[in-house]
């Protein structure tokens, strides 16, 4: 459940609804969005997306993303662009450890390669290399996080389970948080709840949005 007493990201003021209302409305859009999605997308779309990611990620260390699932636009040819040029990746290990302990919150490992990747929590894949921690993200200059949706304002939809929110509190401040989407998926509005993390950039396959509300926000960067 959400929390009343949870700060409002930097640079949001607009009006928001009742958590019940926004809650509602976030379930609502999910559906539709997700059903979009259930007709794959074009390879040369999904390569010019990674494309112009590989361009803004190129000038950082260590980076973090994530292991994309069938239902959202593909993370690999990115993961493996970045990692054949000697990037720090680190990707969310999710769910219980090898050992069947409980994570007590979220969890990044560092990428070594496809050969060492393991099944993870709902079938995604997450490296076996060392736990680093909730703390481990702060080392991250790019944090490109998974979502639905997103505004020009930065306000991003995630898939419900808010462990991207959580994580983020633990990013470096100066870090650029990203998104990666389908051109349709990037909307005038969504709903918003307290809690909600902004983003600084959205990719598409057709333009990269540096947010207007984000921290690092600069004009439509779109090409």
């Amino acid at each position: 459940m959400p929390s009343a007493d949870r700060p409002t990201p930097p640079g949001r003021t607009q009006a928001e609804p009742s958590p019940e209302v926004a809650q509602a409305a976030k379930v609502t859009l999910r559906i539709a969005i997700q059903a979009s999605r259930l007709v794959s997308e074009p390879q040369a779309l999904t390569a010019a997306r990674a494309a112009l990611a590989l361009d803004l990620s190129s000038g950082h260390r260590t980076i973090a993303l994530y292991s994309s699932s069938a239902a959202e636009p593909d993370t690999w040819g990115l993961i493996d662009a970045l990692h054949e040029r000697g990037h720090t990746l680190l990707l969310p290990l999710l769910g219980r450890r090898p050992d069947g302990t409980v994570r007590r919150g979220p969890d990044w490992g560092v990428y070594a390669g496809r050969d060492r990747l393991r099944v993870g929590y709902a079938g995604i894949a997450e490296p076996v290399t060392e736990a680093l921690g909730s703390e481990g993200l702060a080392r991250a200059s790019v944090v490109w996080c998974p979502g639905l949706a997103a505004t020009v304002s930065g306000d991003r939809l995630g898939t419900g389970g808010g462990w991207y929110d959580r994580a983020l509190a633990f990013a470096s401040p100066n870090a650029l948080v990203g998104v990666l989407l389908r051109d349709a998926e990037v909307r005038a509005e969504l709903p918003v709840q307290p809690f909600d993390r902004r983003v600084d950039v959205i990719v598409t396959e057709s333009r990269v949005i540096r947010t207007n509300g984000g921290r690092n926000s600069s004009a439509d960067s779109g090409r």
